[in-house]
C-alpha cells in the first residue's frame, strides 16, 4: 500500500452508524480485477484492530497518496474514531456520481456500477438478509465477505477512472475536486463534533407541551360534539364531511383527505379545522425534536451527532439526517423555541451564528443585471420594502407591515417560479389578485422576467441549467407533454441556478473558513449548516476573531455585482444567536 500513488478501500463493518459500529474487515484495490482482504477482531482469521490500524495510520495519513472510497466520510469518520485522520487526495464515487446527475433516485455501488460499468454486484442482502431475520456482516462467513468485500473495492476503483473522465469532460471536474471533496474534511470535523443540547430545558417543553394537547384536545371534542380518535384519518373524515356537513376539497384512494392543505382550506368555515392544525403542529414539534432529540444524545460524547449528506438535493444544498436538523421551523414560535435547546457545550462558551442576508434574491440581481434590483441593493436598502414600494406604487416611508410581508413572499416566490395560483395560496388571495402582484413585479423588474424566461429556454434546448459553479440541473420533463409535469420542471428550471448557487457559495465559505480555523489552530468548532447559516461553538477569547473571520469568508467567497452581506450573532444558545 505505502508503494501505491492511489488506492480504494472499502470497510464491512456490524452497523450503518460509523461512530459506533465496528469494523469487520477492509479491502483494498489499486489494480482492476484484483483485490486484497482484511479481516479484523474476532471473526476467523481477524486481525487485532489496534495493532492492525497502528500499523496503517502511515499510509492512511500519508499526504501522497490518494484515497478513493465510495461514501468515504464514513471511512473517516469509522477511523476518526480510532485514532486516523485519512488524508491525501480523496475521490468519492457516490459523490461523483451525484455532481454528474443529481436528480438520480439513490447513488448506491451497485446502481452505479450497473449504470457506468455495466457490472451486476451481489447485493448486500444476498450477505446479511432482510427484515427480522436480518444478521450482522460479523456473522457472516469471513469468504463471502471477502468476496463481497473486495468486489466493492475493485469496482469503486474501476468506477474513478470512468466518473473522472466524465467530469472533466462535462466541465465540472473543478467543482469536484475543489469544492465538494474538500468538504468533506469540513463534514466529518462537524460531525465528529456534535451539538450540545439541554435536555432538561426540553423536558419542561415537553411537559408542558403535553398540557397544550390535552386542553386543544378537549376544544376539539366540543368542536366536534363527541369523543374521537384525533390521528385517525379515517374517524377525522366522518367528523368533517357527514357529521359537521364541511365540504369535500380532495379524494384520496381510501376517501376524504384530510392533509393540511385541506384542513387550511376549511378553517375559514369552521374552528375545529384550525384546531386540528394547532394540535398537528405540537404533536409533530413534540415527537420529531422535543421528546427525540434527548434520546440520539450519544452516551460517550453526551452531544447529537447529525449527518450531513452531500448526494441528496437535486440543488446541490446539503441535507442532514438523524436527525434533520434543516427543518426545524423558524417561522412559528413554538419552532423558534427549539432552538433554545441548542447550547455550547463548554463552560463559558458562546453560540456563534453567521447568517447570509437574502442570498438567493442577490444571486438573482447579479445573473439578471436588473438595475432596479442592482440598484436597491447597492444603496443598501430594504429589498422586500422596496419591492413593496414598486407594486403597491407608494413611497417607501408609507410601506405599511403588511405590504411588506406581502411583497417577501412575492420576492422569494418568483424565485420559486411560483404561479398566481401557487401565491393565491399563500397569501390567502384571489388568483387575479396575485396575478396582478406578479405582473406588477415584473413590469418594475422588467430584466428578471427576460433572465427567468431565458433559463426556462436553456432547460428546453440543452436539457440541464446550471449554477455559478457549472453544478447541473437536468431537466427531462421541461418538453413532457403533461401541463402539471412541464410546469414543475420549468419552476426547477427557475429555482435551480439560484438555490443551487447559495449553495455553491456557502460550501466554498465553510471550507474557507474551516482551513483558516485549522491553520490558526483555534479551539472554535463548526457545528451545523442549515441553509444559508452556519453555527458555531466558541470559546470566550476568540469571539472576536471568529466573528471577523467568519463575516469576511463568508461574504467574500464570490465577487458578485451586489455587495453579500452576513450577519453575525452571539449568545448562549441558537435562539439567542439567530
Amino acid at each position: 500500500l505505502s508503494g501505491q500513488k492511489e488506492f480504494a478501500l472499502d470497510f464491512e463493518t456490524t452497523g450503518t452508524d460509523p461512530m459506533s459500529c465496528e469494523p469487520v474487515g477492509i479491502s483494498f484495490c489499486w489494480k482492476e480485477g484484483t483485490a486484497y482482504y482484511v479481516p479484523i477482531g474476532d471473526v476467523k482469521g481477524g486481525f487485532d484492530k489496534a495493532g492492525l490500524f497502528g500499523d496503517l495510520k502511515r499510509v492512511f495519513e500519508d499526504k501522497g497518496i490518494a484515497k478513493v472510497g465510495q461514501n468515504i466520510k464514513y471511512e473517516k469518520l469509522l477511523l476518526a474514531v480510532n485514532g486516523i485522520d485519512i488524508k491525501g487526495e480523496l475521490f468519492d464515487t457516490m459523490v461523483a456520481s451525484y455532481v454528474l446527475n443529481p436528480s438520480k433516485s439513490n447513488h448506491n455501488l451497485e446502481d452505479i456500477t450497473l449504470e457506468y460499468l455495466d457490472l451486476k454486484k451481489t447485493p448486500i442482502t444476498e450477505l446479511i438478509g432482510e427484515g427480522k431475520k436480518r444478521i450482522t456482516m460479523k456473522e457472516v462467513e469471513v469468504g463471502r465477505v471477502k468476496d463481497y468485500c473486495c468486489q466493492d473495492s475493485d469496482a469503486t476503483f474501476r468506477l474513478k477512472k470512468v466518473l473522472d473522465g466524465q467530469l472533466e469532460e462535462k466541465g465540472m471536474g473543478k467543482l469536484f475536486h475543489e469544492v465538494e471533496m474538500p468538504l468533506i474534511d469540513c463534514l466529518t470535523d462537524m460531525e465528529l463534533s456534535g451539538v450540545a443540547i439541554d435536555t432538561a430545558y426540553l423536558g419542561a417543553m415537553s411537559k408542558e407541551m403535553e398540557k397544550q394537547l390535552e386542553k386543544i384536545t378537549a376544544e376539539i371534542y366540543e368542536a366536534a360534539g363527541t369523543e374521537f380518535n384525533i390521528n385517525s384519518p379515517k374517524q377525522l373524515a366522518e367528523i368533517l364531511f357527514v357529521k359537521l356537513k364541511l365540504p369535500v376539497v380532495k379524494k384520496t384512494k381510501t376517501g376524504q383527505s384530510t392533509d393540511v392543505d385541506v384542513l387550511e382550506t376549511l378553517s375559514g368555515s369552521h374552528k375545529l379545522p384550525a384546531l386540528l392544525l394547532k394540535y398537528r403542529e405540537i404533536q409533530k414539534l413534540k415527537s420529531t425534536y422535543v421528546d427525540a432529540l434527548p434520546e440520539l444524545v450519544n452516551p460517550k460524547t453526551g452531544r447529537v451527532h447529525t449527518s450531513f449528506n452531500q448526494t441528496v438535493t437535486a440543488t446541490g444544498r446539503l441535507s442532514s439526517s438523524d436527525p434533520n436538523f434543516q427543518n426545524i421551523p423558524v417561522k412559528t414560535e413554538m419552532g423558534r423555541k427549539i432552538r433554545k435547546a441548542f447550547i455550547a457545550g463548554r463552560e463559558g462558551w458562546s453560540v456563534l451564528t453567521a447568517d447570509y442576508s437574502q442570498i438567493e434574491l442577490r444571486i438573482l440581481a447579479h445573473f439578471s443585471a436588473d438595475p432596479e434590483l442592482l440598484k436597491a441593493f447597492e444603496s443598501g436598502r430594504d429589498i422586500h420594502t422596496h419591492t413593496a414600494s414598486l407594486i403597491f406604487d407608494v413611497k417607501e416611508g408609507d410601506v405599511t407591515p403588511e405590504m411588506r410581508s406581502i411583497a417577501k413572499t412575492v420576492n422569494f416566490g418568483i424565485i420559486y417560479g411560483m404561479s398566481p395560483f401557487g401565491l393565491s395560496k399563500e397569501l390567502k388571495i384571489e388568483i387575479s389578485k396575485a396575478k396582478d402582484f406578479i405582473d406588477a413585479y415584473f413590469e418594475k423588474y422588467g430584466k428578471v422576467k427576460a433572465f427567468l424566461g431565458d433559463l426556462v429556454e436553456e432547460a428546453r434546448n440543452d436539457g440541464y441549467v446550471t449554477t455559478i459553479l457549472n453544478r447541473r440541473r437536468y431537466l427531462p420533463e421541461i418538453n413532457n407533454r403533461n401541463n402539471s409535469v412541464r410546469q414543475f420542471a420549468e419552476r426547477a428550471a427557475i429555482n435551480a441556478p439560484i438555490q443551487g448557487s447559495a449553495a455553491d457559495l456557502i460550501k466554498i465559505a465553510m471550507i474557507n473558513i474551516f482551513n483558516v480555523m485549522n491553520e490558526k489552530k483555534l479551539r472554535s468548532k463548526m457545528l451545523l449548516q442549515v441553509h444559508d447559516e452556519l453555527i458555531f461553538e466558541v470559546p470566550p477569547e476568540e469571539v472576536k476573531l471568529m466573528r471577523e473571520l467568519v463575516k469576511e469568508r463568508m461574504e467574500q467567497v464570490v465577487k458578485l455585482n451586489v455587495p453579500v452581506k452576513v450577519q453575525v450573532k452571539v449568545g448562549e444558545n441558537w435562539l439567542e444567536a439567530a
